[in-house]
């Protein structure tokens, strides 16, 4: 691979900060709003802060200790049996399968939030006039719009990352660059309207669609799951470990990029929910905007949406590319299939990108019969189911290097690691449990890993014909 796809602290530190950064700071205090009253929401915040720095510790140390195993958290999991067995290449390939179209998911999320606050400018994008009636199903204006718009932004992505790889990340990290310098405006221009009586009570009962009392700790339970969601992509400088210029910088990456999007997620969703009142919060496709509109009318809106549609677009580059990457090095690790390893002269996986994104356009036809913020409500209850269980492996293979002292030679570090990998295990184990005590986000679960089995099978015989070779040629 050339030195021109060698990604250096700061473009990483960009991609992990624009990945975690992207739709969910726009959408997710209406979620929250939704899903618990304000002492919920920042009880929540917090137990994710401490979870999710765990696991960044954990894809740090591994990024250091194992830097022959790249791709995301996924590659682990074959790792956790005997090398080459079949138990190893199945447990590979469903995680791997799990994360990739976890990722498929979290960039639709972010290119149907763009459409959301293009819908500022243009406001027929939520318009919910009929366009045309095909049987019993009548497209609205506003939805065959929005199809429309993140079909372009994903495709248009598509060919500037064909571009070249380095020269994406850097308009990634410009676009990230943007984000932050706007958000810590609106964080400035937050806390001087910041208006206490709208998030009284602090603490407050839930009432479910069945009419259930929810108190605290359950409302802290189903926030967990969407608190999640904002920290998705802290892997992001681990998936592209393996063209990263020097490996200390993964984990510096992960790190630093996680506390920069842990401060703008805590005090953004915070101001927020000071800034407009539960029910106009909770209703809301914008928030953001319409926080920042209430208190300095709709030119501020706009300005908000501007900067907003440049991160967006920034976070969308991001996350393609990571999409991309993932197939592609699971392939190298014999988890997918060889078709996967094709790349163009540029050292890009062309295969990969191409069909990645072409699935991507089928969840984005989840717009054609739902609100933008129905949209994303699907598509981030996907993608975070999808994420848990890499997530678990890299913390159960850590825990299982520290148990084994593989790579270890200092007992105090050891220690410390195999705290570190505890607690993280623990609460992937405690989101897990929480996201999939709805009946229906179970189903979802089982349905989403289960559909890897289709593809499993030509892996499985390819993985055979490599075993039995390998049988004959040593004999």
């Amino acid at each position: 691979m050339g030195i021109s796809n060698k990604l250096g602290f700061w473009v990483l530190t960009a991609l992990v900060v624009g990945n975690m950064v992207g739709s969910g700071i726009f959408m997710l205090p209406r979620s929250l709003s939704e899903a618990a009253s304000p002492g919920g929401v920042l009880l929540a915040w917090l137990l994710t802060g401490i979870g999710v720095l765990m696991i960044a510790l954990v894809f740090g140390n591994l990024a250091i200790r194992k830097p022959n195993l790249t791709g995301g958290p996924q590659i682990y999991a074959k790792e956790l049996f005997k090398p080459d067995s079949e138990a190893s290449v199945l447990s590979g390939f469903m995680a791997s399968w799990g994360y990739w179209i976890g990722n498929l998911a979290g960039n639709v999320a972010i290119i149907t939030t763009f459409a959301g606050y293009l819908s500022t400018f243009f406001p027929i994008l939520t318009s919910q006039a009929d366009w045309f009636t095909i049987g019993g199903f009548t497209l609205k204006v506003g939805n065959g719009l929005t199809f429309i718009v993140c079909t372009v932004l994903l495709w248009g992505t598509h060919f500037i990352i064909l571009r070249g790889l380095e020269s994406a990340g850097k308009l990634n990290f410009a676009a990230t660059a943007a984000k932050v310098t706007g958000f810590l405006l609106f964080i400035v221009v937050g806390l001087f309207t910041f208006d206490q009586t709208n998030i009284m009570p602090m603490v407050d009962t839930r009432i479910s669609d069945s009419g259930q009392t929810i108190n605290l700790m359950s409302q802290v339970n189903n926030a967990a799951l969407v608190t999640l969601w904002a920290f998705l992509g802290v892997e992001s400088a681990v998936v592209f470990a393996s063209r990263s210029k020097r490996k200390i910088d993964v984990k510096r990456a992960t790190i630093g990029g996680l506390f920069i999007a842990l401060g703008i997620y805590i005090g953004i969703s915070t101001l927020v929910m000071g800034m407009l009142d539960q029910n106009t919060l909770i209703h809301s496709d914008k928030p953001l905007i319409d926080a920042i509109s209430a208190v300095m009318g709709p030119i501020g809106g706009k300005v908000l949406a501007a900067i907003g549609l440049v991160c967006l677009f920034g976070s969308t580059i991001g996350w393609v590319m990571l999409s991309a990457e993932v197939p592609y090095q699971a392939a190298k690790q014999g988890l997918f299939l060889p078709a996967f390893l094709k790349e163009n002269k540029k050292g890009l996986p062309i295969f990969s990108l191409v069909l990645t994104n072409g699935i991507a356009q089928i969840f984005i036809f989840s717009t054609v019969s739902k609100s933008i913020s129905g949209a994303f409500d699907f598509i981030i209850i996907i993608a975070t189911l999808a994420y848990l269980v890499p997530y678990f492996i890299a913390s159960v293979f850590q825990l299982k290097l520290v148990i084994t002292g593989a790579s270890y030679t200092n007992s105090k570090s050891r220690m410390i690691d195999g705290v570190i990998a505890a607690i993280a295990t623990i609460y992937s184990v405690w989101v897990i449990v929480s996201g999939t005590s709805d009946l229906k986000t179970f189903v979802l679960g089982i349905v989403l890993l289960s559909s890897g089995v289709f593809f499993y099978s030509p892996l499985k015989k390819k993985h055979a014909a490599d075993q039995l070779k390998k049988e004959l040629l040593s004999a």
